[in-house]
């Protein structure tokens, strides 16, 4: 009979640390094995191709949370939107980026889902239900208890396999299907053009208020959310920063802002000066005249 198949009990002490040390070797073997793959095949096909001011194409039709038959182009009527790409039964991460768009929309100062721009959430599950896409519709919409007519500014679309991949394609984010109702996706949101061109991409499960509203009135071209001059005085003095992927301070437009102050400042101290000399000079010359 083969040694392994005999009772541990029954082996011979010396044998069973070595036993111990086939089976760890066997399994680090194969818990690297499982990485290689997961590394060399899947993590490849996950991230975001970017495609900045690309047409998005607005025509294609999905299937909204109550069944109805809609287009893109049907949200896009005056103002930017924030695309999000998940699915409906992700356990972890599409819930926790639900929740934290929610907590964002409602920190913005100045802006309103309301009015000012739409949240489009497309599932890119080709297989998704509409019993999912409702249920994940309202459990979001209750996240937002001020906000009327949910399904118009933050709709939950299911879609074809076909009509998922042109639009995927098309913002340049890449995912994989790992097992039936399992993706691997990348955390990002699209943020497009009220004419639907691809405006700026954000990464991270969270965005702080200050950055999306950065990003919604740049796409908006400074015509959302008050004042369009306070707008363009904002986005003069924040940039996007693509290696940091987030906005920040532009440092050289602040010093431009800064130097124009000190020169504007100087002038006005100098003509004040001048206006007082001229008008002392004056009163002395007509007392000496006197």
């Amino acid at each position: 009979m083969p040694l392994i198949s005999e009772p541990i009990g029954k082996m011979p002490a010396c044998l069973i640390p070595l036993l111990a040390l086939f089976f760890c070797a066997s399994a680090i073997l194969a818990g690297r094995s499982t990485a290689h793959t997961l590394r060399d095949e899947t993590l490849p096909n996950i991230g975001v191709d970017e495609k900045l001011n690309t047409d998005v194409p607005l025509d294609l039709s999905f299937t909204d949370q109550n069944g109805q038959l809609v287009r893109l182009r049907d949200y896009f009527t005056g103002g930017p939107v924030i695309l999000t790409l998940n699915y409906y039964s992700c356990p972890t991460l599409c819930p926790i980026i639900f929740r934290n768009l929610s907590n964002t929309v409602i920190a913005i100062k100045g802006l309103s889902l309301a009015k000012d721009y739409r949240i489009v959430t497309v599932s890119i599950d080709p297989d998704e239900t509409i019993a999912r896409a409702t249920a994940k519709a309202q459990e979001t919409w209750r996240m937002l208890p001020g906000l009327a007519n949910h399904a118009n500014r933050w709709p939950f679309l299911t879609g074809n396999a076909v009509a998922i991949e042109q639009l995927t394609g098309a913002v340049g984010v890449r995912y994989k299907q790992l097992e039936k109702n399992n993706f691997a996706h990348p955390s990002v949101i699209v943020i497009l053009t009220p004419e639907g061109k691809v405006a700026r991409y954000l990464y991270g499960i969270e965005q702080p208020p200050s950055v999306l509203k950065l990003a919604l009135v740049e796409a908006a071209g400074g015509k959302i959310g008050g004042s369009p001059f306070l707008n363009q005085v904002l986005l003069y003095c924040y940039h996007y920063d693509p290696v940091g992927k987030r906005y920040g301070l532009a440092a050289v437009n602040i010093m431009k802002i800064g130097g124009g102050a000190v020169l504007l400042l100087t002038g006005i101290l100098l003509f004040t000066l001048w206006r007082r000399e001229k008008h002392d000079a004056e009163t002395r010359g007509k007392e000496t005249g006197g």
